[in-house]
């Protein structure tokens, strides 16, 4: 065991005794170490309830013949620091929480690791940490938040966000505002719908390094209790067999965790973490390689905000969830069963035969809502490496769409139009210094699309950013766009006016401008001076890559 070099032998007696000023004992010393990474504070409603499913785990470790030690990471709420420069730091976060958990692993000799996060770069940057130290580790979530209540009608955070709008408007009252708000989120867990934190912890279970349920389980479900003590146990059964998430994490388990991505219609957030996670592994991921696990993928599930809101998280766990989705894509080949997974010696073992319990909410795949997945990878002269739309969440009037530029360089300036009236039916909108490095942090840009659902355009206007949007977003939101305009991508020529070209069944992003003209205009552009030029953030712009890559700091 790794830890034994820290405590065993006459010369480590001073680390024993530190150990001993704890209250561990000679027993709990000599048993393997089991790192328990927990995200838990008071300001994330997803983190709120974690020390006690942390209790679980140490339960679950201690019975499986462990000494579980916990520390604490950061933990970002994407809600909170939502519209203002909060949401900088968002997506950096999860570097830093990468970071914070090799560190401590390291600085203390693990053997294993359990992971127990929840919410949008948490999840990821813990994958990322697991991926990287290649120590036994399982990740268990938080789980989801219960869909609120407001007049007979299920509600979420994005029904919030959304009214926000309306309210500004005037087409609701700020008494109908507030009464929603009241119920909109219920209690603690990661937000309802299928936004980035749901979507990355059903993709745990689809990589391999989670146990059935980790996705979709209620928060508040003693289920979930139950997952936790299981992961305990489970992860001393990894540790004696060394299984090593560089042994699950591979080409063909990312493959796996992008097909159940697009037949489950996740967050577009999820590609760029997936390129993360892909980095860390070693492996080779490319844009391209997502388009075509998106074009033979059927799209099975909409959850909220797909589907008009109408089906939410706890809907997808009763209709058998990820077990389930991938059940249905094993029948027609879709996905590799040999891939090992902290479950079983392979995925083939937990989802073999297992079908969709409610058809309603999980389609069988030879039923689907679309033949292609719920993401999208467009390409062309405005975005030459790729962006990203969330196909499932498109109006079909906007699936091709050719419109006039109406061009922003910063979120607060567009959110500002569109409440002053200044943006229209047939629009596009431009948001740019908005990716990793112009941004810095790429913000998302869920305030600009529930504006523009809230003023009634979300059907009648294309939004394009080298930001990137939340999960909750729907409407033609068209994020990552690269090269980002910091690095003189094309975004960062558009003009006022300028018509641009949407095909989106065809992958097409065309900025309908000559190729003399958009020289001319290069050869004038000049980047902005940086947002921010100290702290953290100053570091991460410089270091950061393209979100075409992940936007991992090489």
């Amino acid at each position: 065991m790794k830890s034994d070099g820290l405590k065993r032998g006459l010369e480590k007696a001073p680390q024993r005794s530190l150990l001993k000023a704890l209250g561990y004992t000679d027993e709990e010393i000599q048993r393997p170490w089991v790192a328990v990474v927990n995200s838990a504070n008071e300001v994330v409603p997803g983190h709120a309830h974690l020390n006690q499913l942390v209790d679980a785990v140490k339960a679950g470790v201690r019975m499986g013949g462990g000494t579980p030690m916990e520390f604490s990471v950061i933990g970002i709420c994407d809600g909170i620091a939502m519209g203002h420069q909060g949401m900088r730091y968002s997506l950096a976060s999860r570097e830093v929480i990468a970071a914070s958990v090799e560190m401590q692993v390291m600085a203390h000799a693990f053997d294993a690791m359990v992971l127990v996060p929840n919410c949008d770069k948490i999840v990821p940057g813990m994958l990322m940490a697991a991926v990287r130290l290649d120590l036994p580790a399982i990740v268990v979530s938080g789980g989801p938040m219960l869909a609120g209540r407001f007049r007979g009608k299920d509600v979420d955070f994005i029904s919030v966000m959304e009214a926000q709008g309306a309210a500004l408007s005037g087409t609701m009252s700020e008494a109908d505002l507030e009464e929603l708000e009241e119920c909109a989120c219920p209690g603690c867990g990661s937000c309802a719908g299928l936004f980035t934190a749901n979507s990355m912890n059903c993709l745990v279970e689809a990589i391999g390094l989670g146990l059935p349920g980790n996705g979709t389980i209620p928060a508040v479900y003693a289920q979930r209790l139950r997952l936790a003590k299981q992961s305990g146990m489970r992860i001393m059964n990894l540790l004696t067999k060394n299984i090593r998430p560089k042994q699950i994490v591979c080409k063909k388990s990312l493959l796996n965790a992008l097909a159940v991505d697009m037949a489950i219609g996740g967050s577009s957030n999820t590609v760029l973490h997936l390129l993360a996670i892909a980095h860390e592994a070693g492996v080779e991921l490319t844009i391209d390689e997502i388009q075509e696990v998106c074009d033979r993928t059927p799209n099975l599930v909409r959850i909220s905000p797909a589907g008009e809101g109408k089906h939410h998280m706890q809907d997808l766990n009763e209709a058998g969830g990820i077990p389930a989705v991938m059940g249905e894509l094993l029948s027609q080949g879709l996905i590799d069963p040999n891939v090992p997974c902290v479950g079983a010696e392979n995925i083939g073992q937990l989802v073999e035969g297992k079908k969709t319990l409610d058809p309603q909410v999980i389609r069988p795949v030879d039923e689907p809502y679309m033949p292609t997945g719920g993401l999208a990878i467009l390409k062309g002269n405005l975005a030459p490496e790729g962006a990203i739309v969330k196909h499932s969440a498109v109006p079909e009037n906007l699936l091709r769409f050719r419109g006039r530029a109406k061009v922003f360089d910063d979120e607060e300036s567009a959110v500002d139009a569109m409440n002053g009236g200044g943006i229209k039916e047939g629009d596009i909108v431009i948001i740019r210094y908005e990716g990793p490095k112009g941004g810095p942090g790429m913000r998302e840009m869920l305030n600009p699309t529930a504006t523009l659902a809230g003023r009634g355009l979300g059907d009648k206007v294309v939004l394009i950013t080298d930001g990137r949007f939340s999960g909750g977003t729907r409407g033609a939101a068209i994020g990552h766009v690269s090269p980002e305009a910091m690095e003189g991508g094309p975004i960062a020529l558009a003009l006022e006016g300028d018509e641009i070209e949407v095909d989106i069944p065809a992958r097409r992003l065309t900025l309908l401008v000559r190729d003399e003209e958009l020289i001319r205009r290069r050869e004038g552009w000049r980047p902005p001076p940086p947002r921010v030029e100290w702290g953290f953030l100053a570091i991460y712009s410089r270091l950061v890559s393209s979100a075409s890559r992940g936007a991992v700091m090489a």
